[in-house]
């Protein structure tokens, strides 16, 4: 028996009156996963536990079965494992996004808006030059900054402090000013990298194309050294990470787990959708592993921009790039598995940034199919009357049960 998640970040939402009520996943054109849900348990999740933020380090963890309560030290941590950072005791992590300020004359910098968290999703090749820009500003015996993937980068304060840093897509739209780090250093780093980039050549050049500069840091997500066990020996299992998010693949690094590299998968709408089936499936079937989770940020991107249009196209990419092709590879095989389908938290249009709300997830199991007549969406899943009321339970599920 083989085991796969398909994880489709923030894919969750609300009913939005531009779909005629419905939301992005019940409008979406999913015919691979409705089949499936007619042959599967359809139910809701609550993978944000009582107390905790919504965001895809806790709602990720509790997905793979770790309790974010037990296991969790922070977000930035886990991106550091990712990209090899080898913390001590004592150092803390924190995120550091490049973020899009507005750029009008003559106001403090407390009074620039955030416009953008991800500058339009900037390259990896891009925000490395912007990164190497700041290396003299940030970069001493007390701070080190490493990059990371697409527009997340990774700061380290040797012997640090934990600090309550504002998420910067929680504040999309807004004024700066109160959510800005208390810390004076920190928010001096903040103040000096929006004058060292705002008229670097590379956003000059965003700037001509019509994109989003990528002119400012955006401290978040502060943590410390993390400690989890490892997959396999929690679940008997030998499991295989795909995504192209740092975080995904630190969480996989702590765990012990394998993390496949796909060319071409970048956490954006137009990601190597194919190549990360094509990973996990041949890792299960010519690799030796037992399970593969199968990250996909597209549909949390999508809505954090607010983009409906978008949020519904990455859900319909998913269905058909992904879930068709992994399970129409895995039948072919004769290999016997289990697929469990679902986001880790929603990403509502209407906030434009993450929430507690329970999920819908689907549990297909080739050796047990069901008979139903649900599609796989938030209403369906709501009136099938089956609620997880903790995250961990869906992989118990999984794999004890079926």
């Amino acid at each position: 028996m083989k085991y796969i998640v398909v994880l489709g970040d923030g894919m969750a939402d609300e009913p939005i009156e531009a779909l005629g009520g419905k939301t992005p996943l019940e409008a979406a054109k999913t015919p691979a996963m409705d089949e499936l849900a007619a042959v599967s348990e359809v139910g809701l999740l609550h993978t944000i536990p009582e107390g905790m933020k919504p965001g895809s380090d806790t709602a990720n963890l509790s997905v793979l079965g770790y309790d974010p309560k037990k296991y969790y030290s922070g977000r930035s941590p886990l991106e550091a494992l990712s990209i090899g950072v080898k913390m001590e005791d004592g150092d803390v992590a924190m995120r550091c996004n490049i973020v899009t300020l507005s750029e009008e004359e003559g106001i403090p910098f407390s009074k620039r808006t955030i416009l953008d968290h991800s500058s339009g999703e900037i390259s990896t090749e891009d925000a490395a030059v912007l990164v190497e820009a700041l290396r003299p500003l940030i970069d001493n015996e007390k701070y080190h900054i490493y990059v990371g993937t697409s527009y997340r980068h990774c700061l380290i304060e040797k012997k640090g402090k934990v600090r309550e840093l504002s998420q910067p897509h929680d504040h999309l739209g807004e004024v700066i000013g109160e959510y800005l780090p208390e810390d004076p250093l920190l928010l001096e780093f903040m103040e000096k990298s929006y004058e060292i980039l705002k008229d670097h050549p590379i956003n000059l050049e965003r700037k001509k194309r019509g994109e989003n500069p990528a002119n400012c840091c955006w401290f978040w997500g502060a943590g410390t050294k993390p400690a989890l066990s490892p997959f396999e020996e929690k679940t008997g299992l030998k499991g295989v990470m795909i995504s192209a998010v740092d975080l995904l693949k630190g969480i996989a690094v702590g765990a012990d787990m394998g993390v496949k590299i796909v060319e071409g998968a970048n956490g954006g709408l137009n990601t190597n959708y194919e190549g990360k089936a094509d990973a996990a499936v041949d890792a299960l079937l010519n690799e030796g592993y037992d399970f593969a989770y199968i990250h996909v940020e597209a549909p949390d991107e999508m809505g954090h921009q607010g983009s409906v249009e978008k949020k519904v196209r990455s859900i319909e990419y998913l269905d058909s790039r992904v879930i068709k092709r992994v399970v129409d590879r895995m039948k072919a095989s004769g290999e016997d598995f289990r697929l469990a389908v679902l986001p880790d938290h929603p990403t509502p249009i209407r906030i434009r940034t993450h929430s507690s709300d329970p999920v819908p997830y689907l549990l297909y199991d080739s050796t047990q199919e069901k008979s139903s007549d649900r599609k796989y969406n938030e209403k369906e899943a709501k009136a099938s009357g089956i609620f997880m009321k903790e995250g961990p339970m869906l992989m118990e599920k999984l794999i004890r049960k079926g």
